[in-house]
């Protein structure tokens, strides 16, 4: 049975890093929804930013579908910040015959703001192609993250 991860975090958190290292070791096709919107938009997806997200997640859930019925390992590196959408997501798969689990990367405060200094600075030195993490971002992030009950977590990466 091909194997499904769900990549849980903040922005900042290692999830990508996390995710190709799955990749490797299964190994896995990774469908990262931030990976697709840069390609396609870069950091010029304004306020169309959400609704260009939701379809590429509603593409990609198909694409992770035909993966997993060919028998192919897959890691969705989507972030997963509210609760509704882990729970539509992973039932989605499990009513499909699949048995997705979560992967949930629990970061500190110190770290967090750490980690996002040195991706804005490694960003205006043209050295990655992330996403910019402005004020409005990390407020957009804290507002709308909902943290994973113990319940609903498969593995814990303390970061």
């Amino acid at each position: 049975m091909p194997r499904l991860i769900l990549i849980c975090g903040l922005i900042c958190t290692g999830k990508s890093t996390y995710a190709e290292s799955l990749c490797r070791s299964l190994p896995a096709i990774n469908l990262s929804v931030d990976d697709l919107m840069l390609h396609m938009f870069g950091q010029d997806a304004g306020d169309m930013h959400d609704t260009y997200t939701g379809r590429a997640k509603v593409y990609l859930r198909e694409q992770t579908l035909r993966l997993l019925r060919g028998n192919v390992h897959v890691v969705l590196d989507w972030g997963f910040w509210i609760r509704k959408e882990r729970e539509e997501t992973l039932d989605y798969f499990r009513d499909r015959g699949f048995s997705p689990e979560l992967h949930f990367l629990d970061i500190s405060q110190e770290e967090w703001t750490r980690r996002i200094r040195k991706r804005n600075a490694d960003i205006l030195a043209g050295q990655t192609g992330a996403y910019l993490v402005d004020e409005g971002l990390q407020q957009k992030a804290l507002a709308l993250f909902e943290r994973p009950a113990p319940d609903e977590v498969d593995v814990l990466i303390p970061v």
